[in-house]
C-alpha cells in the first residue's frame, strides 16, 4: 500500500510521463486527492463532485486527481462532465453523438434527460462484485461557458456551450505495479480541444457547415476553404468566450511553446521526453506551431503512467444491460 507522500509523488511523476499530454509544463502543480478509503459508489460519487468543485475554483481552473482503492472501482463516464447524445429513429444524434451509449445506459438506469444538445449526463459509477448505480451531478459542481464571437454577433444564436473542467474519468493509473481503475485528473482545456474536435469534428457537434453557411461561405467546393475558416471562428469563439467568462484556457501556440519548455527543463533534469506526436502537435494550424517540426517517441511499459480501459459497457460479463443473444 502506498503512503499518501508515495503516492502524490507517483500521481505527478505519471503525469509527466504520460505521452499523450501536452501540458506537462505543470506536473509538480498536481493536487492529489487520496480517497482510497471511499468504500461505497455514494462515496466516489461525493468525491468526484469534491473533485469538481476544487478543480473548477471559479474559473482559475487547478490541476487535481483524485485516486479511489485500486479493488476494480470504475466510473464508467469517459470524462466527469459530459454531455448527452440521443439517438433518433432517423439515425441521427441530439447532443453529442460521442456520449449516445452512455446516455442510453444512463436512461435504463432511471435518467431522463431533457432531450437537449447540452444535458449533463449524471455519473455511472460501478464497484467491484455490484451493478452501476447513477449519480446526477450538482449544477454548482458543473461550469458551462455560453459560446459567443467577438466580431460576428450572431455565433451566441448558436446555442453553444461548454463546461469547463476536462476532467478524464475513464483511464487506469499504474504506479509500482498497482492498478487505480478510478483515478480522475484534470488540468485546463486547450482551446482547440473544443473548438476544432468537440465542435469541429463530424462524429460530435460538426459545426462547420453551420458556421460556414452563416459566414456565407461557399461550401460546394474544398477549395474555399469553407472548412478553416470555419474552423478558426470557432475557435476564436471558444477562447473568447472563456477570457470574457473569467475561465482558464490556453490557446495551442501557447500550449505548444509550454511543451518545449517542458521539454527542455526535462533535458536539464537528465530525464528524456516520452511523447506522442499525433496528440502534442495541435489539430489547428499544426505547422505554425514548434511540436510539428520536432520528432517524438513513445516509451512502452514506463511507469507509472496512465493507460485507457474498455468500456465496462462492452463487456458482457460485466454489463447489465448487455443482450445475452448479441455476439
Amino acid at each position: 500500500m502506498h503512503t499518501v507522500e508515495d503516492l502524490a509523488e507517483g500521481c505527478r511523476v505519471g503525469w509527466r510521463n504520460h505521452a499523450r499530454c501536452i501540458g506537462r509544463l505543470h506536473w509538480q502543480s498536481l493536487r492529489v486527492m487520496d480517497r482510497r478509503d471511499a468504500r461505497t459508489a455514494e462515496d466516489v460519487a461525493q468525491a468526484c463532485v469534491e473533485h469538481l468543485r476544487y478543480g473548477t475554483n471559479g474559473g482559475n481552473i487547478r490541476n487535481v486527481m483524485t485516486v479511489f482503492p485500486p479493488t476494480g472501482v470504475r466510473i464508467w463516464n469517459p470524462q466527469l462532465i459530459r454531455y448527452a447524445g440521443y439517438r433518433q429513429p432517423d439515425g441521427s444524434v441530439v447532443g453529442d453523438p460521442l456520449n449516445a451509449d452512455l446516455t442510453e445506459i444512463a436512461q435504463r438506469l432511471g435518467w431522463r434527460g431533457r432531450g437537449g444538445r447540452f444535458d449533463v449526463l449524471p455519473l455511472v459509477i460501478e464497484m467491484p462484485g455490484k451493478a452501476p448505480e447513477m449519480f446526477e451531478l450538482p449544477s454548482d459542481a458543473v461550469l458551462e461557458v455560453e459560446i459567443s464571437h467577438p466580431d460576428l454577433p450572431w455565433f451566441a444564436e448558436l446555442g453553444l456551450r461548454w463546461h469547463a473542467v476536462p476532467a478524464i474519468s475513464n483511464m487506469a493509473f499504474e504506479l509500482d505495479g498497482i492498478t487505480y481503475t478510478a483515478a480522475p485528473f484534470n488540468g485546463w482545456y486547450v482551446g482547440c480541444e473544443i473548438g476544432a474536435r468537440n465542435f469541429g469534428d463530424v462524429g460530435r457537434y460538426d459545426m462547420l457547415p453551420t458556421v460556414a453557411e452563416r459566414m456565407g461561405l461557399d461550401t460546394r467546393t474544398s477549395a474555399s476553404l469553407w472548412k478553416d475558416r470555419a474552423l478558426i471562428e470557432l475557435n476564436q469563439a471558444v477562447l473568447h468566450s472563456f477570457r470574457v467568462a473569467g475561465v482558464r484556457v490556453v490557446d495551442h501556440h501557447v500550449a505548444a511553446r509550454q511543451f518545449v519548455t517542458h521539454e527542455e527543463r526535462e533535458q536539464v533534469a537528465g530525464r528524456s521526453t516520452p511523447a506522442d506526436w499525433a496528440w502534442i502537435v495541435p489539430p489547428l494550424s499544426a505547422s505554425t506551431t514548434p511540436t510539428f517540426h520536432r520528432g517524438y517517441s513513445v516509451e512502452p511499459g514506463l511507469s507509472p503512467d496512465f493507460h485507457y480501459q474498455p468500456d465496462p459497457w462492452k463487456s458482457a460479463a460485466r454489463c447489465p444491460f448487455a443482450d445475452p443473444q448479441a455476439a
